[in-house]
């Protein structure tokens, strides 16, 4: 958690620093290839990391050939990325130094293959060692990027800096997998462990996949309809919008196993509990939503300036979808205690396409705040209204809309 709002703080500090040194264009430039690859980082991780810390909970015997299997997929699927941005840069019509980016944040996929370990270390209740790297390695490059600044450097180097964060990243990982009496150079690849991994975390390759264009087409739709700089207003208003999204992933997080003991229990006190977590969302997302929409272009000139002078109408209308982000969360913890993961990956589909159409029809008339509309309405899609499509389901799309109505805090008088 120390690590999380770390990782917040500097983006509210040094992040927004970077982005007004670099401005709507360059910020733009660097905002789009991040999205571009963004899409394909799905293949890099193959969903396998929550998969590799059951089965090391279930027999830490089997660490190297478990880790040794996921490395070796993980690997292969950056290698598929790598491909396709190749195929994509050849055939694209972006600048140079735009393609440069996208090629060098392509090569970084491969040094996530090492979160493998970071797998291990949670097996193991070590996630103090993980959080200690990143923290190490995000302060580092806060003062990289700080030296950069002041000394007048151009883009690309600031995109060197973000290798190397995941290259420290890697070589803190492998230092304190070392330390712990264990090597890489054990691991063994094993076809059999590998097709068995696969055939457990398709479900979650897929979801990801459907996450990753669901999160980042926007911004690279809006590059094809627009121009960088128009990237560069949207992304700066998105960092600011979704810089919130860690709070209900804690909070459900802490709340979700008495919710799951009460499920053991009490049908009634399950389902009661829940909706009192849907309502919390709720409250928590319009507490955060309020403050944003009064003083959106007070907080945009003051952090990014009065070139970014587009973003504040686009944050008061990204901002909404927050509140349905909030839910989603909850929403995605009850498909789990039900066993409904099928049902999960259908309604993000559901987004995702609406997002995708929305925004073919959006941009192109009304620029990047129909990108901003476009995301609105497809986070209420895939959070809210697509449960109501699937009768196993139905029920939490009921106890959402009372939530968004207020109408069960209104009728119990109290929130928790």
């Amino acid at each position: 958690m120390a690590e999380k709002v770390a990782r917040l703080l500097l983006a509210l500090s040094i992040g927004v620093w970077v982005t007004r040194y670099l401005g709507p264009d360059q910020f733009g430039v660097l905002s789009y290839a991040r999205s571009f690859v963004g899409i394909f980082t799905a293949f890099s991780s193959l969903g396998l990391n929550d998969i590799i810390i059951r089965e090391l909970v279930k027999d830490q015997n089997q660490r190297n050939v478990l880790l040794g299997s996921s490395f070796g997929l993980q690997t292969l699927g950056s290698t598929v990325i790598m491909i396709i941005l190749l195929i994509s840069v050849h055939f694209n019509d972006n600048e140079p130094l735009t393609n440069k980016i996208i090629l060098i944040l392509g090569l970084i996929t491969f040094l996530s293959s090492f979160n493998v370990i970071t797998s291990y270390l949670h097996s193991n209740v070590k996630s103090k060692f993980y959080a200690i790297t990143g923290l190490t390695g995000i302060l580092i490059s806060s003062l990289l990027k700080v030296y950069l600044i002041l000394g007048e450097y151009s883009l690309i180097y600031f995109v060197y800096v973000l290798a190397f964060d995941m290259f420290f990243l890697a070589l803190g990982l492998n230092w304190f997998y070392k330390k712990m009496g264990n090597s890489p150079f054990q691991w063994r690849f094993s076809r059999k462990v590998a097709i068995s991994l696969l055939k457990d975390a398709w479900p979650l390759v897929l979801s990801g996949i459907i996450i990753s264009i669901y999160m980042k087409i926007d911004q690279v739709m809006i590059k094809e309809f627009l121009a960088s700089s128009d990237v560069g207003q949207y992304a700066a208003a998105v960092r600011l919008s979704e810089a919130w999204y860690f709070i209900p992933t804690i909070i459900c997080s802490s709340l979700f196993p008495a919710i799951i003991n009460a499920k053991l229990r009490d049908g009634k006190l399950y389902m009661d509990r829940l909706q009192r977590l849907y309502n919390l969302m709720v409250v928590l997302g319009v507490s955060i939503v309020l403050p944003v929409l009064l003083f959106s272009d007070w907080m945009i000139n003051v952090l990014y300036g009065s070139a970014f002078d587009q973003s504040a109408a686009v944050l008061n209308i990204h901002i909404l979808g927050s509140v349905f982000v909030f839910l989603g969360v909850a929403n995605q913890k009850w498909f789990i205690s039900e066993n409904f993961q099928k049902y999960n990956i259908l309604c993000l589909g559901f987004g995702m396409l609406a997002n995708v159409l929305l925004n073919l029809f959006l941009i192109p008339k009304y620029g990047i705040i129909g990108a901003a509309y476009a995301t609105f309405i497809s986070q209420f899609i895939a959070s809210v209204l697509a449960p109501v499509l699937f009768s196993k389901t139905r029920n939490s799309f009921f106890m959402m809309v009372r939530a968004l109505f207020f109408v069960q805090i209104f009728k119990d008088r109290k929130l928790l």
